[in-house]
């Protein structure tokens, strides 16, 4: 059985997928990122291998993504992580669709044809608002953990605004609604409505989405106010944060079954 291998080494996390020949998932890790790129590589392709009993050998291609994949030693090359994630969930749902991803420090928003290619795309990096980094923030100053935050906002339907674009601001702008006695349920919900707010401004919506990255892993209330502002399909992988590390995984199969003719890094 021939083995590929995709590494998403992003801002916060990094992600390996090892796939078969039919492009199916047979393993996969997710580690920190920590400040060694490298390392943390290597660390998460061997235990992806190590799942499935087998060694790097095995692994015919490996190629790598996110924002840390020259860092990745042992890839044959690298992607940005747009053409990725757009590879992962097209071969996943098809198209054409909105591909809405929310990291750890950007989104993406990526749309793609019916038959896979792109056709718009943007990021947000000017500010981690909006972010996964923006909620674990969040999360971190009202000592609770992400869950707690989901079941709060899930128990009310009126939200307190959360109008700062600056995750500092923010914070800061939550404390005094609780100083102010404003209902804690409504201010998680008014924190993640505005996380949808900020990801809705960036394109118009006109196909069906999907919501990939490990904000949407961590926080499935998302989907659901997603679902209340959008109104075509919503579709969410199994583990949303792996898509990147799926495309890339995909990139390597197409590499080693035909050189030539795959993607050029």
């Amino acid at each position: 059985m021939n083995l590929f291998g995709g590494i998403d080494l992003g801002s916060s996390f990094a992600k390996c997928v090892i796939i078969d020949e039919s492009g199916q998932m047979v393993s996969n890790s997710v580690s920190r990122s920590g400040i060694d790129f490298a390392s943390t590589a290597k660390k998460i392709f061997d235990d992806s291998l190590a799942q499935i009993q087998k060694d790097a050998d095995d692994v015919r291609a490996v190629v790598a993504t996110g924002v840390g994949r020259n860092n990745c030693d042992f890839k044959v090359f690298s992607k940005p992580e747009i053409g990725a994630f757009a590879r992962g969930s097209y071969h996943l749902f098809g198209g054409p669709c909105v591909v809405i991803d929310i990291g750890g420090q950007d989104n993406k928003v990526i749309k793609l044809d019916s038959e896979g290619k792109q056709t718009f795309f943007k990021m947000n990096r000017k500010c981690a608002s909006g972010t996964g980094s923006f909620l674990e923030e969040i999360a971190m100053r009202l000592d609770l953990p992400t869950s707690k935050m989901n079941e709060m906002a899930r128990q009310t339907h009126e939200s307190v605004t959360i109008g700062s674009f600056c995750t500092v601001f923010a914070g800061t702008e939550i404390i005094h609604h609780l100083r102010a006695g404003q209902n804690t349920h409504g201010i998680m919900r008014g924190v993640y409505e505005s996380v949808v707010k900020r990801v809705l401004e960036m394109a118009t919506i006109e196909d069906t989405v999907i919501l990939t990255g490990g904000a949407i892993a961590n926080n499935p209330v998302l989907v659901e106010l997603f679902q209340e502002r959008i109104s075509h399909s919503i579709k969410v992988p199994d583990r949303p944060q792996l898509i990147g590390a799926l495309g890339a995984a995909l990139y390597a199969k197409e590499y080693w079954e035909n050189p030539t003719a795959a993607e050029s890094p």
